[in-house]
């Protein structure tokens, strides 16, 4: 009797090595993104001067990957210690994060189809908030180029919204020279340009508005990731759906751990 409960008792190798291998990758990846966070506040001098991270007056993109990166490490390193030394309390806690996290994420997926009208306000009052920072973080002004480029796109609405911008405004005390132009990034591409024309935008403004579709791209950002979302919903929805089954995994493996561990420990 006692060897047969043993045997039905012993905590599975297979589990708790499985469990060990899927947040490994985690917890690493966690590192990754930690680190690449501070190396780019480094290269602005932010963690030099600590009290810039609060004068940023824009979205600062490295605030993100930090939150990910710290997430991430958070799970990672309580899903591997927890199975390593078969912690019954950290193996809760990943598998109750993971669950709340996923919870989350069907939750703002659920607003962004019912409160559509107001998702997109909230989308192009960021936006434009950001354009007004765009000069003010070169992480920022990056991302913004990205998006343009990408989705072939300019301003939020319209390539007038960059008038918001000190810069670009067509304002009569605006001294600067990308008065009434717009950034790079919402020029046509050109495959032949080996080099890109980062003054390409300079001026257009001040041309007669049926003009831009000649030099620039006048459809706004919002309206292209509303064209962009239709035609790429099985994308959208595969990219939810493997998220989705990773996490499913990892609660699957942390349960079934801790079911294991509970019975070893409570069968003598």
């Amino acid at each position: 009797m006692y060897y047969y409960r043993y045997e039905n008792t012993e905590v599975s190798c297979c589990y708790k090595y499985l469990m060990f291998s899927y947040n490994i990758i985690f917890w690493l990846a966690g590192v990754a993104f930690i680190a690449a966070g501070f190396w780019a506040w480094s290269e602005k001098g932010i963690l030099l001067d600590l009290t810039q991270v609060t004068q940023l007056h824009g979205f600062d993109p490295v605030w993100l990957v930090l939150l990910v990166g710290g997430v991430t490490f958070i799970l990672g390193f309580a899903g591997c210690v927890g199975a390593l030394r078969e912690n019954i309390c950290l193996l809760k806690f990943f598998s109750g994060m993971i669950g709340f996290i996923f919870f989350l994420e069907l939750l703002a997926a659920v607003l962004a189809v019912v409160f559509q009208s107001q998702v997109r306000a909230w989308l192009n009052e960021f936006f434009l908030a950001n354009i007004k920072a765009y000069r003010d973080d070169i992480d920022l002004q990056n991302l913004i180029d990205s998006l343009q480029r990408m989705n072939n796109c300019c301003g939020a609405e319209e390539p007038n919204d960059w008038d918001l911008n000190a810069y670009f405004s067509c304002n009569d005390t605006n001294r600067s020279r990308e008065k009434c132009g717009v950034p790079f990034s919402c020029c046509l591409s050109d495959p032949a340009d080996s080099v890109v024309n980062t003054q390409c935008g300079y001026d257009v403004r001040n041309k007669p508005k049926k003009e831009w579709s000649n030099d620039i791209y006048t459809k706004g950002c919002i309206a292209a990731l509303e064209d962009w979302l239709p035609g790429n919903l099985y994308t959208v929805a595969i990219v939810f759906i493997v998220i989705s089954l990773l996490q499913m995994v990892g609660i699957y493996l942390a349960k079934t751990l801790v079911t294991d561990i509970e019975k070893a420990r409570f069968s003598y």
